[in-house]
């Protein structure tokens, strides 16, 4: 499947067609309902309005798409994404999505937490799973389709891509009711010449930091991590495209983060053929004026294309897989104790259903090897073992008219 087709007021569009948007403008706020064309009958869509006019997949429909196809959603237990969806991700009316997390995005100063419990006590809460940093930061990487591959993103990924979707991902997503996309902050691709420029875009952006009666306003950096070196008052913390303004962080905290992203920190200096990047998420409060402090953070692997991995014994399967122009999803972990019972890539170019691919290495920490071992042993598959040759992968399917979609 080469691009998306959409059946509307009973005329076939390209996702690419000029006259889309004039289309969608027109059956925005009606009855009239796209239907998506990757398999026969089509399956049906909404027009959303974000910036410009959008065909957006209705909820629960994702795996009636064709594998191949951009709408097409992977079942939720097959990632992490399975145990948080409609617990921590909720959607209370389609299109509007909301995540419960575990950090504030305000602060203020001198409120005391409880300890102990009353012996008058009116109610049991019953706990909520929240949403880490990390689950966050995989949540808007997979809602911009980064941790998805076809052969027509080759060349096409860079930081002003990155910027603009991950943007675009938060903009129908609301954190402690409010727009995640407020407090998003993903550095535009920084330019000498328009250095001045750029930093008065940061500025406004963050001006949402200042502390108002009382309360100290969060955001969160998305971007990728360049070093840190040590200050008077902890470590500066740099994050490329955005070399004139570090975050700090106390010598304390940053020395945990080096402990608990051990392996995430040297994964820089694999001996790989392509080097991965780490992105950070931060979440940062203004420590003084124009003065932005690490409040919490968390890191992440990914491939040279943005895709992200577990780890360094994952890059040679996810590049050969470009290499060969095959089409598939990365699942992602989220806040899964363990990634072992998931696959390490999906892949949708193969049948009318998707194929797990797994990897196994001898590098694996020990915990996380036995139980995709256990794992394997009941669910006989495509499986590479890092020490021998890679395995080819299952032939393309042959497409016909029919999987094409016809209306």
């Amino acid at each position: 499947m080469d691009a998306q087709r959409f059946s509307i007021a009973g005329r076939v569009y390209d996702a690419d067609d000029p006259q889309l948007q004039d289309v969608l403008r027109r059956v925005h706020d009606t009855p009239e309902r796209p239907r998506c064309l990757c398999v026969r009958g089509g399956v049906e869509m909404y027009v959303a309005l974000h910036g410009k006019y959008r065909v957006k997949r209705m909820p629960g429909t994702g795996g009636q798409h064709r594998p191949d196809c951009p709408s097409f959603e992977m079942e939720g237990q097959l990632s992490g994404l399975g145990e948080l969806l409609g617990e921590a991700i909720i959607e209370p009316v389609t299109g509007q999505i909301e995540l419960r997390v575990d950090f504030a995005l305000d602060r203020r100063p001198g409120n005391s937490i409880p300890h102990g419990e009353s012996e008058d006590v009116a109610e049991v809460g019953v706990p909520r799973r929240r949403m880490s940093l990390r689950a966050v930061m995989h949540y808007l990487f997979e809602k911009a389709q980064f941790n998805r591959w076809s052969p027509g993103m080759e060349g096409k990924r860079n930081q002003w891509v990155l910027q603009k979707y991950l943007l675009r991902a938060a903009a129908d997503v609301m954190v402690k009711g409010k727009p995640l996309s407020e407090r998003l902050y993903v550095p535009e691709p920084f330019s000498e010449s328009a250095k001045h420029d750029i930093a008065f875009r940061r500025r406004e952006k963050l001006s949402i930091l200042r502390p108002r009666e009382g309360h100290y306003p969060m955001a969160i950096v998305m971007g990728e991590f360049k070093g840190s070196e040590p200050h008077t008052l902890g470590r500066r913390v740099w994050i490329k495209h955005m070399p004139d303004t570090p975050l700090l962080m106390p010598s304390k905290s940053w020395a945990r983060m080096e402990r608990v992203f051990a392996s995430v920190l040297e994964a820089r200096d694999a001996d790989a053929s392509y080097r991965p990047h780490v992105v950070m998420a931060a979440l940062i409060r203004a420590r003084s004026e124009m003065t932005y402090e690490i409040e919490a953070a968390s890191l992440m692997l990914t491939t040279e294309q943005w895709i992200p991995i577990e780890g360094v014994h994952e890059l040679g399967l996810i590049q050969t897989l470009i290499d060969q122009r095959r089409k598939f999803i990365k699942p992602l972990r989220y806040d899964a104790k363990s990634a072992a019972g998931f696959a390490t890539a999906l892949l949708l170019d193969a049948g009318d259903e998707p194929v797990q691919l797994h990897v196994l290495s001898s590098f694996m920490a020990p915990k996380e090897r036995e139980a995709k071992e256990k794992m394997l042993k009941d669910n006989q598959g495509w499986v590479w073992h890092t020490s021998a040759d890679l395995p080819d992968f299952p032939d393309r399917r042959a497409e016909t008219p029919q999987q094409r979609g016809q209306p």
